[in-house]
């Protein structure tokens, strides 16, 4: 609370000022700055991965996808019927309500390396389904070195 200490005739009493005292604000705003510039550089990582290549772009949701699932032991699955990947293209052209511009989600198991991954990702892309997006569960991610509980459905 701040005190006007102004020439008053009128009353002995000081008048109170209503005025907001920036001074503490401008100090913490400063020593957060501080903060974050010298936390900025430490955020960068600079690690050498050797990742595999693909030349797929991000396209819009549609309204009932398509769910190509890769299991633990590398199976491929359309939906829930099981297919071989030699016949993967010929079975997405075959599914009814199923074109080329329409989005596919692409579900994997954890435990599904990264290249077999980006196997099948290269050949939806050789077929022309170039519409696809990642699934993934919703939540704060498992410990290192533990196993999920329970697995969620997505």
């Amino acid at each position: 609370m701040a005190v006007s200490l102004a020439d008053n005739d009128d009353d002995d009493d000081f008048s109170e000022t209503h005025d907001i005292n920036v001074t503490p604000f401008i100090d913490v705003i400063l020593v957060l700055l501080i903060i974050f510039m010298v936390a900025a550089p430490l955020s960068t990582v600079d690690l050498p991965v050797d990742l595999p290549t693909s030349s797929a772009m991000p396209q819009k949701k549609p309204d009932k996808p398509t769910y190509l699932s890769i299991r633990r032991d590398l199976t491929v699955a359309i939906g829930e019927e099981t297919v071989h990947r030699a016949q993967l293209i010929g079975t997405l052209d075959a599914t009814p309500d199923m074109s080329k511009d329409k989005y596919i989600f692409l579900r994997a198991d954890r435990a599904v390396p990264y290249g077999e991954l980006m196997g099948v990702m290269e050949l939806l892309r050789s077929g022309g389904y170039t519409k696809v997006k990642l699934v993934a569960l919703e939540g704060p991610p498992a410990a290192a070195g533990t196993p999920a509980a329970s697995p969620a459905q997505p």
